[in-house]
């Protein structure tokens, strides 16, 4: 929904779509925390922590875009980071403790997959609207979600084969 108002103009959109990317990144930066408490493997525990601090440092990004557009920033609905929590937060509460870690990586690989699309979205307006200072600050976000992503990646395959090898019955 967007709220009531009816969006005209390129640059309204734009900043439309940073405002629904601010309100990602401060969603994820929120859940980081009480995913971090629910994980059970130090690695994983270890792995939302650095990602917090990448994610508030992306809400610090995308604060100095705003400011460097000479708008103020806003936060706008991102429906599709609700539905990725509360997916979460449902599959966390009917799994068994045992697979929570599971559950949490494959919520993380599923949010990395949207920031990386929302982010490689605005890069190519931010490019196309010529706005450099926004186009860096909006590389270095997608740079990290892309890092982070390939350490999610990393985390899923090492727990499916120690999940795969304690399911097996001999």
């Amino acid at each position: 929904m967007l709220e009531g108002m009816r969006i005209d103009e390129p640059r309204d959109l734009f900043t439309h779509k940073l405002g629904a990317a601010l309100k990602m990144e401060t969603t994820v930066a929120e859940l980081l925390g009480t995913l971090e408490d629910k994980a059970q493997s130090p690695e994983l525990k270890e792995l939302l922590r650095r990602h917090a601090d990448e994610t508030h440092h992306q809400v610090a990004n995308l604060h100095e875009a705003f400011a460097a557009l000479g708008e103020e920033a806003k936060e706008k609905a991102c429906p599709a980071i609700k539905g990725i929590e509360s997916e979460g937060q449902t599959l966390i509460r009917l799994t068994d403790e045992s697979l929570v870690d599971a559950v949490i990586l494959s919520g993380a690989a599923e949010t990395e997959h949207h920031e990386i699309a929302v982010y490689e979205g605005l890069l190519a307006y931010a490019q196309a609207f010529g706005h450099e200072t926004v186009v860096g600050l909006l590389r270095d976000n997608l740079r990290q979600e892309e890092r982070m992503l390939e350490q999610v990646k990393g985390a899923v395959q090492r727990l499916a084969g120690r999940v795969a090898a304690a399911a097996v019955v001999v």
